[in-house]
């Protein structure tokens, strides 16, 4: 087992009260992650900032305020590349939305909405290949995501309560934006014509929204509907799992609102 002196602890525990995430400490001093959280906690303990046990409280069972946009978006995540569960080490379950490496500025809005959505609980990133899985803890994961279940999102019924439909309608753009960024993309297609005698490429962008589930699908298109933005199947290999949105003014409509990912 390593020692780590005092002094690494002193400069440790000046970065945590600085505002600096465990994880970029660890990395930075070259010291464990469970170390570090170890010694945070101490300090914590020490300066008299742990007084009890933690429990926020839930908009669903306490009535406290939700960020009903932020919401929004975050229910798209997890629609798409989330899931809950709940390891038998831990006290509660965690909300997991994997997020690629490849774009920073998604999982920065990822981790900003589950903070905005659960104000009282911490939010970390782990890293994984190729990807970073953005959490949270909470016991109330299952009164904000009532979908999760047991098996597979598409192997299941989702079915929106009437509390979701209200903030999707107050919020769809919001909601859009998140299935985008789980499991949809923005990309420029290509062609060719010939014009005067000449072949000339054109190049045209287009939004597709792949998922395997038929109720997340036609949540997507249903929301789409309210927007009137225009849309399409788009099978492949027989599957109608993509949806496409390639008219012009559809996708200036995606382009004001929701983007390509970054």
């Amino acid at each position: 087992m390593q020692f780590h002196g005092t002094e690494v602890r002193q400069k440790a525990l000046a970065l945590l009260r600085g505002g600096c995430r465990n994880a970029d400490v660890a990395r930075r001093l070259g010291v464990p992650p469970g170390t570090v959280a170890y010694w945070l906690h101490k300090d914590r303990a020490e300066r008299g900032e742990c007084p009890g046990r933690h429990d926020p409280e839930c908009p669903r069972c306490d009535g406290t305020d939700l960020d009903r946009a932020a919401y929004a978006y975050l229910f798209g995540l997890y629609l798409g590349d989330g899931h809950i569960s709940h390891y038998s080490a831990h006290r509660v379950p965690n909300l997991m939305i994997t997020c690629a490496e490849t774009w920073p500025g998604l999982m920065d809005a990822c981790e900003q909405a589950m903070r905005s959505v659960f104000p009282g609980n911490a939010v970390c990133r782990v890293r994984r290949t190729g990807c970073r899985n953005v959490k949270v803890y909470s016991k109330h994961l299952a009164c904000l995501f009532p979908q999760h279940g047991p098996g597979r999102k598409h192997e299941r019924r989702i079915v929106l309560e009437g509390w979701q439909r209200e903030i999707v309608d107050a919020h769809p753009w919001g909601f859009v934006r998140g299935l985008i960024h789980s499991d949809g993309c923005r990309i420029t297609n290509w062609t060719t014509r010939r014009v005067g005698g000449e072949v000339k490429r054109y190049e045209y962008p287009r939004y597709f929204f792949t998922n395997v589930s038929d109720d997340i699908r036609r949540l997507y298109t249903d929301t789409l509907d309210t927007l009137a933005v225009e849309w399409t199947h788009c099978a492949r290999g027989g599957n109608p799992y993509n949806i496409s949105v390639a008219r012009r003014a559809s996708v200036a409509l995606m382009d004001a609102h929701v983007g390509p990912k970054y």
